[in-house]
């Protein structure tokens, strides 16, 4: 392909990458849910939104959810009795300042949470542990998810999960929210119309596997229900102030840092999860492996082997690798005829032509955040399917704990990805499918 000069980002102008327009690209079929019509609620009813997991992330969640048109944020669970207080004082402020009477209820046990037969919809973000248990309870309780990503914390949690969301016909979106971002849409396109020709290569810079744990012993605050926070977790963790990051509420001062459990192998999956969901997710996408995954598996420092690799039934390769001297949390296809480059705020390619067209003062991520919650509350009203599906959440997560997999065992990996087994006989691998719970507690 002929090099060619690419426009001013000052003159680009997205033309139809945004979110509906999304649902043409080749690998997203929609599937419409089984519940009756009765359940169906209209653009002008008022869902109610329960949160489950009231940390850093959430917090964020809960500042587009409550702003949507229709929405009633009406009760929040965490076992930390201050970021309990922190969402009710957040709440109740918000609504307020709107003028609205909105009763808003707080709980330690998400049980309780639950057992409300007025709450449409719950936002998990808990810790990664907790995923599975949480949200298969949610939809024996009949209620809509809206799951962080990582799905799961294993891969057999994640086949669980995608039982109980179709046999109760629940809508569950992951929150794979960069599936919105205009940048990351249209670098999809381009991908999947042959733009830049056969894919040979992707390039999905994410970072490494997780460590073992070795934080400090903490004295554990009070109001802080730590036995309830480990929940199934069957390692002997103590407890570390970074694992959940305390705050104030007077004066009101949030976490200074990302809740440390998603670091270390007892309790997290280390970057190859926490950014792997995202990165991984994209270039499966793009590469027309959504619902699938990778055939082979290899760490790496296996043999010769740079980097954690992927090898796709479809020839394509994938590698946790560096595309650019900053290391940028991103991806690179890299095509029989061109390159696309993309992250969160950062789209190059080969090609002017490739570009996406912005407005002056645009941002390439296109409120993307918003967007997804958008749509998984549009989903929710509409039965269907979103953006981010649990099948497609499960195929992304298993990726990434297959990538664990190989590096803990520092050996290539045969995985079928239709039937979710190892292609051959592995019964070392086989016993990282899942992890042993405590005892009180079972998938």
């Amino acid at each position: 392909m002929t090099e060619k000069k690419k426009p001013s980002l000052s003159r680009r102008k997205f033309m139809g990458t945004g979110l509906l327009s999304a649902a043409g690209l080749g690998v997203l079929p929609q599937v419409s849910l089984g519940k009756s019509t009765d359940s169906k609620k209209e653009a002008n009813e008022t869902l109610r939104l329960g949160f489950i997991g009231m940390g850093r992330q959430s917090n964020g969640l809960l500042g587009s959810f409550i702003t949507l048109p229709n929405i009633e944020v009406v009760a929040g669970c965490d076992v930390y009795e201050d970021k309990r207080q922190r969402f009710l004082n957040r709440t109740n402020d918000y609504y307020k300042g709107k003028g609205k009477a909105v009763e808003v209820a707080v709980y330690e046990n998400y049980h309780d949470l639950l057992a409300r037969k007025d709450i449409d919809a719950v936002v998990i973000a808990s810790p990664d542990h907790w995923h599975a248990l949480m949200a298969i309870d949610a939809c024996k309780a009949g209620k809509d998810i809206y799951l962080e990503k990582p799905l799961t914390f294993t891969i057999k949690e994640g086949q669980e999960l995608i039982k109980a969301v179709r046999s109760n016909s629940i809508v569950l979106a992951t929150g794979s929210m960069q599936r919105s971002y205009d940048n990351f849409q249209h670098a999809v396109k381009m991908v999947q119309k042959g733009r830049i020709g056969a894919i040979k290569k992707v390039y999905a810079c994410v970072g490494g596997p997780p460590k073992p744990y070795d934080l400090p012993k903490e004295d554990i605050p009070a109001g802080l229900n730590w036995d309830m926070w480990l929940g199934p977790l069957a390692a002997d963790i103590h407890f570390n102030n970074d694992l959940n990051p305390p705050i104030s509420i007077n004066p009101p001062e949030n976490e200074k840092v990302w809740g440390a459990w998603r670091w270390y192998k007892e309790t997290g999956g280390g970057l190859t999860t926490d950014w792997g969901a995202h990165m991984f997710d994209i270039a499966q996408w793009a590469i027309g492996m959504d619902r699938s995954g990778p055939i082979e598996i290899i760490p790496a420092g296996y043999k010769d082997t740079k980097h954690l690799t992927f090898i796709y039934s479809n020839g394509v390769t994938v590698t946790e690798e560096p595309f650019d001297k900053k290391e940028t949390r991103g991806c690179r296809f890299v095509g029989k005829d061109g390159w696309i480059e993309v992250s969160r705020s950062h789209y190059e390619a080969s090609d002017g032509t490739l570009y996406p067209l912005v407005a002056e003062g645009e941002d390439m991520r296109g409120g993307a955040g918003t967007a997804h919650h958008i749509d998984f509350i549009e989903s929710v009203r509409r039965r269907k399917d979103p953006i981010a599906s649990v099948e497609i959440g499960h195929s992304t997560c298993t990726t990434c704990n297959l990538g664990n997999i190989a590096y803990d065992l520092g050996r290539p990996l045969k995985w079928d990805p239709i039937n979710e087994k190892f292609a051959n006989p592995d019964p070392e691998a086989e016993k990282q499918l899942h992890r042993t719970y405590r005892p009180g507690y079972r998938l």
